[in-house]
């Protein structure tokens, strides 16, 4: 990125939190916290009734990831589909759903979902910026039919920073390679009946990718700013009351695109960008507003009210096909995906077509052969109301943790999309049709929806049960204008409605005071598109697990199984497989099967020598043979692609508080990027290295440095969209942080 690294937001931040007398709150009500994470901490996930993971301050502060790709890769029964080798848009899967664009993960930021549309257009092109991320939360199984809608693989929670209990902020500077400079600044503070928290955040890149021609311009720039307020009773009052006020706003500009490389290209320099690429770019500004309300009832109950509302608007100017002129129909042009380009020059080296394909990649003329640019301008709106109460009570020797939620919402997504024509002259672009807004997409998806939950932690000498209920009540709409570009007409319109009864129970057994059983099944759920014809997705899940809790290290032991009624596919250019005038389509991939194994291990196996290890083991396969735009041909009994068989991940190192040296080994198989797993449809076996390292000088002042990818290893990990994927090469970072 060519632009200036802005601090001005960060120094008006610290002049304020300086000159703020810091004042200690008399007391801080404990549901600070629990209005806003779902599982508390590492110790209560290990009496969770499910599979339940905390990833911690603590944890992500060890090697200063600014991608949530790098950091989720220590939960076990997570997916990861990398794209940009940045975690811009992360590609996220949880115990075999599909991983594109996070679409099958119910995805939230502090309770709140936070996908641009979740029901109606679930793809996550916003994710938030993880630089302010303070700590994740996953579910998976029976414990997250509470934090629908998608229930199939579960919940990933983003916990962002929360008021301090008392006067304290912190400034952390970093400079890396490729031109890499991050700036980040909180300060806030408590008082008896006031609290609030000032937020900063300013990240930029050059990138590590070379466009043919032009040189590095393959990074971004992110800046967000969060201010959150508290208002609040005394802690005495008869009913102690609290409101919060969150509001969070981020800008984002990115040299991104779809196009990959050819395998003999990816193999001479992987991080090459075709020329066509030149002026691809993502801009993105999100805006959200959340208002939470918490009553202390009564000693037994307890009312949480929150009220959001997120607004995301993004433009991604980007190379969309090659159209190729009919020489036997001149001024006919036939379109030509660049997969299809890619696939050609793979697979038939050597051949006319190939060649040809290979000059345009390469930058020769184009002719009359045109390349077009799609600018994906789309608006967003995601709001409503979600209300929880909570009743402990006792009956008989049964004790009991009721949890009632109800939740109005409704979203949108409004494309508003355009299509440019260029050739290609002396290796450079050339505008020769600018296109007309709304010939390249022209409709709005709609949703409303209301859901429902019931569930009871039951607590009964060792055992705790979990019974508990979902409801889906969804409606779908698309208004669709692609015959009249300026909505001056009718618009077509189709509707599709759902309602599904969720139900789910879990169960734990404490053996002893360091062992415990656990057991789960429910329903999943995911919503289905528009269509009349489609079909929720629908499965059964299973889990039994053992986990063992001692006084040096903690583990955990999940086996899980999936039985797919129906499994949804979507339609969407970072697939590959679609056409525009169909993104966002999703169809019916009937039967399929998910099954495997997870592993934990955490501890400190001797003083100062920290070790975590996470493992999973995964097959999948497809119970039905169908034809689908996304994944070609499938036949059963091959793969769902995109889940690695074998993954796994060892984070050791020293600690002894002073100073510290860890390292992070990850592994994943090869992986099938297509059902088929045919030629060029494989990513390739990796193992990654990376190492941290932190020296505090003293309470304020702490030096750190990280090396991402130590060997450097250049391997495919993706094929998708448009053809053959690094990530990121050997990338090296310093940075102090000043506590204060």
């Amino acid at each position: 990125m060519k632009s200036s690294f802005h601090f001005s937001l960060v120094a008006s931040a610290v002049t304020l939190g300086l000159a703020t007398s810091p004042v200690l709150a008399e007391e801080t009500s404990s549901e600070d916290i629990e209005t806003i994470t779902i599982i508390g901490d590492s110790s209560h996930a290990l009496k969770v009734a499910g599979s339940a993971h905390v990833v911690t301050e603590a944890e992500l502060e060890e090697f200063k990831y600014s991608d949530v790709n790098r950091a989720m890769r220590q939960v076990p029964g997570v997916y990861i589909q990398l794209e940009d080798g940045l975690g811009l848009r992360p590609n996220i899967g949880l115990r075999g759903t599909g991983t594109s664009r996070t679409g099958r993960v119910s995805l939230m930021e502090d309770g709140v979902l936070i996908a641009p549309a979740p029901y109606a257009a679930s793809s996550a092109y916003y994710f938030p910026t993880f630089d302010r991320i303070t700590g994740i939360e996953v579910l998976k199984g029976p414990a997250s039919i509470q934090y629908g809608p998608f229930t199939v693989g579960g919940a990933v929670n983003l916990i962002s920073r929360q008021i301090p209990v008392e006067g304290q902020g912190q400034l952390k500077l970093e400079k890396g390679q490729h031109e890499e400079l991050h700036g980040y600044f909180y300060y806030g503070d408590s008082y008896e009946n006031f609290g609030y928290l000032i937020e900063a955040n300013d990240h930029q890149s050059d990138g590590f990718k070379t466009i043919d021609r032009l040189g590095q311009e393959t990074g971004f720039e992110k800046r967000d700013q969060i201010v959150k307020l508290r208002f609040n009773t005394d802690a005495d009052a008869a009913i102690y009351q609290q409101l919060d006020i969150k509001l969070q706003n981020s800008h984002e500009v990115s040299d991104q695109s779809y196009v990959g490389l050819t395998d003999a290209d990816f193999a001479v320099d992987p991080y090459r960008m075709y020329g066509i690429s030149a002026g691809d770019q993502f801009t993105g500004k999100h805006e959200q507003v959340v208002l939470s309300y918490f009553a202390d009832l009564s000693d037994s109950l307890d009312l949480h009210v929150t009220a959001y509302d997120n607004d995301f608007a993004r433009n991604w100017h980007k190379t969309g096909k090659f159209y190729m002129e009919d020489t036997a129909n001149p001024g006919s042009f036939n379109s030509v995906s660049w997969s299809s380009v890619v696939g050609e020059i793979n697979t038939n080296p050597g051949s006319a077509l190939a060649n040809y394909y290979q000059s345009i990649l390469n930058g020769a003329d184009s002719g009359n052969d045109l390349i077009d640019k799609v600018d994906g301008n789309r608006a967003y709106m995601n709001r409503g109301i979600q209300t929880r109460l909570d009743w402990n009570f006792m009956t008989g020797n049964f004790e009991h943790d009721l949890k009632l939620g109800i939740r109005v919402h409704e979203d949108e997504a409004d494309r508003f999309q355009r299509r440019s024509f260029y050739t290609q002259e002396n290796g450079q672009l050339v505008l020769v049709d600018p296109g007309v807004w709304g010939d390249a997409g022209n409709r709005i998806d709609s949703a409303e929806a209301n859901s429902y939950y019931l569930i009871d932690t039951i607590t009964w000498g060792d055992w705790t049960f979990t019974p508990g209920v979902r409801y889906e009540d969804v409606d779908l709409k698309r208004e669709d204008w692609s015959s009249a570009p300026d909505r001056s007409a009718t618009p077509s319109v189709r509707t599709n409605s759902v309602s599904e009864v969720l139900p789910g129970f879990g169960a734990l057994w404490a053996i002893n005071d360091t062992t415990s059983v656990l057991m789960g099944v429910n329903k999943g759920f995911a919503p289905p598109g528009s269509s009349a014809d489609d079909k929720p997705e629908e499965s059964w899940n299973y889990e039994l697990g053992l986990r063992f809790s001692g006084s040096q290290y903690s583990s955990e032991l999940i086996a899980f199984f999936s039985d797919y009624d129906n499994l949804l596919g979507e339609c969407t250019l970072a697939n590959s497989g679609c056409d525009i005038n169909n993104e966002g389509d999703k169809f019916n991939g009937g039967e399929a099967e998910v099954r495997g194994v997870e592993l934990m291990v955490a501890g400190e196996f001797k003083e100062n020598w920290p070790a975590r290890l996470s493992y999973t083991f995964t097959e999948t396969e497809f119970g039905s043979s169908f034809d689908s735009n996304v994944w070609g041909a499938v036949e059963a009994g091959q793969p769902i692609p995109y889940i690695p068989e074998n993954q796994a991940q060892l984070i050791f190192g020293y600690d002894n508080q002073k100073w510290s040296l860890l390292a992070s080994v990850n592994y994943m198989d090869e992986l099938c990027t297509k059902p088929a797993c045919g030629p060029f449809q494989r990513t390739d076996e990796r193992t990654l290295v990376d190492l941290a390292a932190e020296y505090h000088t003293n309470d304020v002042v702490t030096f750190f440095a990280t090396i991402e990818n130590v060997t450097d290893e250049d391997t495919i990990v993706a094929r998708e969209p448009y053809g053959a994927r690094p990530d990121k090469p050997r990338t090296a970072k310093i940075g102090v942080k000043l506590d204060f």
